[in-house]
């Protein structure tokens, strides 16, 4: 698959989304110990450290984890020492260079009462995690036909001047009719007359869902690894001697 990819190279605000997120607009879902902070565990099953490289951020997430606990921690393929990574997988990150916003006259705004159809459709697509107060993160948007839900788009991550589009999903037998690319210009839509830039993530082997959003605006910014985490078991026999 060939791809363009912007200039990744200097420190920026999308290289570490979530922690972006947490200690700014989406401080009001965080759980924060230190350099360490966490979404609430019904909202969103991220957690961030505010340096990967700074032993001190480990150490507040290790207390934040608890003994045993696991985090799912993005640019991360190689643990510190005390941690071990129990499973990773390989995205991408992509950002709106030419995005055509508008709004759609089909889409409905969801809300909680939305919930156990949301996590139904997202059931049966696979589109990543959703939780049922994931909702609560920004606007998600929906296409219903005779009643029931059939695609749906909304926000998730919200670091300042930014905000993620994700949950893009559309049932299978409705499928090849645009509803995931109305959906994404709609959620843009509201995004950009804030004035902030739309973004999304994507897994590096979904080449169709890549294909997509590039034809319709995104580029590529960079590839990521998103990784599982937890303490090492010698580590949690130290702390607790």
């Amino acid at each position: 698959m060939s791809v363009t990819t912007l200039d990744a190279s200097s420190p920026h605000i999308l290289d570490n989304p979530a922690w972006a997120a947490l200690t700014g607009p989406h401080a009001h879902f965080a759980e924060r110990i230190g350099q360490a902070a966490r979404y609430h565990q019904d909202v969103a099953p991220f957690y961030a450290v505010s340096d990967e490289d700074d032993p001190r951020a480990w150490g507040d997430l290790a207390a934040l984890v608890g003994p045993g606990g696991t985090a799912s921690v993005r640019g991360v393929t190689e643990a510190p020492e005390g941690w071990e990574v129990v499973g990773t997988g390989h995205g991408v990150q992509l950002v709106d260079t030419g995005l055509r916003a508008e709004a759609d006259p089909e889409a409905v705004r969801l809300g909680p009462d939305d919930v156990i159809e949301i996590l139904d459709l997202v059931a049966r697509t696979e589109p990543g995690p959703y939780l049922p107060r994931t909702v609560e993160m920004g606007t998600y948007l929906g296409v219903r036909h005779r009643g029931r839900l059939i695609a749906l788009a909304g926000e998730r991550l919200h670091p300042p001047g930014w905000t993620e589009i994700s949950a893009v999903c559309t049932d299978p037998a409705y499928r090849g009719r645009g509803l995931a690319t109305r959906l994404v210009r709609a959620v843009a839509a509201g995004i950009k007359e804030r004035g902030e830039r739309p973004f999304l993530h994507a897994r590096a082997d979904n080449a169709n869902a890549i294909r997509l959003y590039e034809s319709i605006g995104f580029t590529l910014r960079r590839r990521t690894a998103f990784s599982l985490v937890r303490r090492t078991e010698a580590a949690v026999l130290e702390e607790t001697a």
